[in-house]
């Protein structure tokens, strides 16, 4: 029996889910399954995850149009993880590259034969850009940009099996969560400043979320890895690296994120002013990363993705039944990728 602390117990921002939710949820899934971009059975088995309550949790108070960037963006997040999982450094650096090609010249046909990601990001972003601000649009690409390149260095160290430590272990992970691209969609509607958006009390809140949000998914999705034998975890590092058991790596971790919501809270409280108008856009903003790690957690629980139907229960009793070890079929690519479902 795995038992998951509680690690948002105290995390003042409580759970809030945008208004648009089923209505957007319908349209961006509707365009996501016309590319058939799964087998009917994994297809299904990616529908209970629900990455559009992901979408909804994550931005409760973006407008209509934005809220649907971002269930369009969580639905590519995880079929470019799908179909990348599977292949070793080479093809997971040429499917990136289409991506990044589809993101620069999202209104160009894409070449015939090549593989369906493209397509997806062309049409994602070609959308998102009709209401999105220059400056979320420059930043978004960077960080998304960014997500993609880590894509591959993870795919090279899953080719030589290399071994992490924690402090590694996070930097890698920062890029490959893909949290600072979906800051981005935060600032849809906003405009603020580069000398602002950098401010070093604005970094250090957007670094503690997203370590935050590695911590927390690496906890509830602990078991399915175990049980697959993929041991890319911040658990199996901090076991490793300090010799100790499940137990104590949980504990580790529970520690370690309680360190990281003080220094969220000590950030937040230390920034600055820019005048009226820019103060009003920089809320906006932090709530919304603030809010992120509320609305991952909720969702974590809530959908399908890692405990099956028993997420609430589980939610409660913070205990889960760990799964037997089997075996992965490796010969599946792309496509053909089986999804499991709990």
């Amino acid at each position: 029996m795995l038992y998951l602390p509680d690690t948002m117990s105290a995390w003042p921002w409580q759970r809030a889910i945008n208004p648009y939710f089923n209505e957007v949820k319908a349209a961006s899934n509707s365009w996501f399954k016309s590319f058939r971009a799964f087998s009917p059975a994994s297809q299904k088995a990616f529908d209970k995850c629900d990455f559009c309550l992901l979408a909804a949790l994550a931005y409760p108070r973006a407008r209509k149009e934005h809220l649907r960037t971002g269930c369009d963006l969580m639905n590519l997040f995880f079929v470019i993880d799908e179909y990348t999982d599977v292949e070793d450094a080479n093809v997971c650096r040429d499917m990136v590259d289409i991506v990044i090609d589809a993101l620069r010249r999202p209104h160009d046909p894409r070449p015939e034969g090549e593989v369906v990601l493209g397509e997806i990001a062309r049409q994602f972003w070609a959308r998102a850009i009709e209401t999105a601000s220059p400056t979320s649009q420059r930043r978004f690409l960077e960080t998304f940009i960014a997500y993609l390149e880590s894509v591959v260095l993870q795919a090279a160290d899953r080719d030589c099996d290399a071994e992490h430590t924690v402090q590694t272990y996070l930097a890698q992970r920062r890029d490959n969560i893909g949290s600072y691209p979906s800051y981005a969609v935060l600032e849809l509607a906003l405009d603020i400043p580069d000398d602002v958006f950098y401010h070093p009390a604005m970094n250090e809140l957007s670094l503690y979320a997203t370590e935050m949000l590695i911590i927390d998914n690496d906890l509830v999705s602990y078991n399915r890895e175990q049980a697959s034998g993929d041991t890319n975890n911040i658990l199996f590092v901090i076991m490793r690296q300090f010799n100790c058991s499940l137990d104590h790596a949980m504990a580790w971790a529970a520690a370690y994120h309680s360190q990281l919501e003080a220094r969220f809270m000590d950030a937040f409280k230390r920034m600055p002013s820019w005048g009226l108008e820019i103060d009003s856009q920089v809320e906006e903003y932090c709530q919304g990363i603030a809010n992120w790690p509320r609305g991952n957690d909720c969702w974590s629980f809530e959908s399908g993705r890692y405990f099956g139907d028993k997420g609430r229960e589980v939610q409660k009793t913070r205990c889960v039944p760990l799964l037997p070890k089997k075996e992965r079929d490796t010969s599946l690519r792309q496509q053909d990728v089986v999804i499991t479902s709990l």
